[in-house]
């Protein structure tokens, strides 16, 4: 008798629909959320209908737009997300009991700054002592890696703090720095200042530290004169060192050696923000996120962006 047999003898909601329910959230139809765990329409439609009447109440909220759980919903949610990480900790007693020879370790990144200077060397000693282990890297935005690391999604994210909901380990401050063409005028001084900045065409990413750039204007009560918004950085700095603009990244995301053709300012105010890894319960890692928890956290201590040319 499997798991899902034995759920419906006990009147209990199967794992097949809290599967579903965990893909409701973000899907742009309760079909297409059944699409995504490779269900049709018709389970679709009947795993709901079950699951609903096995809770005795509704999940979607059917006169709203789009897919909204009910308050219900919600709570059922949280504690169906808990299940499957319940049921990934089983898994993880036995890849335990073998030694960490095996395994799949997912981690969400911000982008260049974590992708370029963070986690390469972290990996790379990952990989020496753990060559087993599957590591799967995803790049998204600041709040993404937030929401993948509570929808289970990925194991371990980089994030901003501070992030009191998540259990961290501080690896770096990162500081947004100026991106200039080499003969811009304000490459000629030795910091530039935010209401300079603002004077000239800028090259806005479209990456994680987006909202950090436009809150460090506004709270200047200057509005930036955006000309282009990249989301690639080696088109950022093209653009630059042909003088379509001036750009404003985060110092870790810039390449140790920097392009020909630009120059890189501190920024006063100083604008930096601090870089972790997080999780949603270290006591509850899976082996292979325990060892690069811990590895993280004797071998990966916090250091500081520094502008250079």
């Amino acid at each position: 008798m499997n798991l899902d047999s034995m759920a419906l003898d006990a009147g209990l909601p199967t794992l097949r629909q809290l599967e579903l329910l965990a893909a409701l959230p973000g899907a742009s139809s309760i079909a297409a959320a059944g699409a995504k765990i490779g269900m049709s329409a018709s389970a679709t439609s009947h795993a709901l209908r079950a699951l609903e009447t096995t809770l005795g109440c509704e999940v979607v909220d059917r006169m709203a737009a789009g897919v909204v759980l009910t308050h219900a919903g919600e709570a059922a949610l949280s504690h169906a997300r808990d299940v499957f990480a319940s049921l990934q900790q089983v898994k993880s007693v036995a890849g335990a009991s073998r030694g960490l020879h095996t395994g799949l370790l997912r981690i969400g990144s911000i982008g260049p700054s974590t992708s370029l200077r963070l986690l390469p060397p972290l990996l790379e000693k990952f990989r020496r002592r753990h060559p087993g282990v599957e590591v799967h890297v995803t790049e998204r935005a600041d709040p993404d890696i937030e929401q993948d690391l509570v929808e289970r999604k990925v194991e371990i994210g980089v994030v901003r703090l501070p992030q009191p909901s998540l259990d961290t380990v501080a690896l770096a401050t990162d500081e947004l720095v100026a991106v200039l063409p080499q003969d811009h005028p304000l490459a000629k001084g030795a910091t530039v200042s935010v209401r300079d900045l603002a004077e000239y065409p800028l090259i806005l990413t479209q990456a994680g530290s987006q909202d950090m750039i436009l809150g460090m204007f506004d709270r200047a009560g200057l509005r930036p004169k955006v000309a282009h918004e990249l989301f690639q950085l080696v088109s950022i700095l093209e653009f630059v060192a042909h003088g379509n603009g001036v750009s404003v990244l985060a110092g870790l995301s810039l390449p140790e050696q920097p392009r020909a053709g630009i120059v890189i300012r501190p920024i006063t105010p100083r604008v930096a923000r601090r870089v972790a890894i997080a999780c949603l319960d270290a006591a509850r890692l899976s082996p292979a996120g325990r060892a690069f928890w811990e590895l993280a956290r004797r071998e990966g201590p916090a250091r500081t962006a520094t502008p250079r040319d």
